[in-house]
């Protein structure tokens, strides 16, 4: 089960869709989805979590909380719509984007896939540009 939380005004429009999007994406990399919390916040709230949690005193547009067993998919990812919206802006693409493109960051990681070193990175994007262009057609 898949749950949208928000600690902020923000509210996302097309939860079924997305959900049903995010599950897909699991399916696809042979795990299967257990429970999964998405909350959506502000950088202090994050920011908040980043030190309390990681001992990293910056902000940051999302943290994930792994508690998955096995393939058994479960967390609870954290998500700074302001962070999210400043990178937007950044990367010149729109707000939508790059939220769904940090949403589903979070699950590859759950899934199995890293992004320390620059081949785990590459390998990051292209998981995402694979799911975001599943989840455009």
């Amino acid at each position: 089960m898949i749950t949208f939380n928000y600690e902020t005004d923000f509210e996302i429009v097309n939860e079924k869709s997305l959900e049903i999007w995010i599950e897909n994406t699991i399916e696809k990399h042979n795990c299967e989805v257990g429970e999964i919390n998405y909350i959506f916040c502000d950088d202090t709230y994050l920011h908040k979590l980043n030190v309390e949690f990681l001992q990293h005193d910056t902000l940051t547009d999302i943290i994930s909380f792994d508690n998955s067993l096995g393939k058994l998919i479960n967390g609870d990812i954290y998500i700074s719509v302001e962070r999210v919206a400043d990178n937007a802006t950044d990367f010149n693409v729109s707000f939508e984007e790059e939220l769904h493109r940090v949403m589903i960051h979070g699950i590859l990681h759950y899934v199995g896939f890293k992004d320390k070193t620059t081949t785990e990175k590459k390998e990051m994007r292209n998981q995402e540009n694979i799911a975001l262009y599943v989840l455009s057609i």
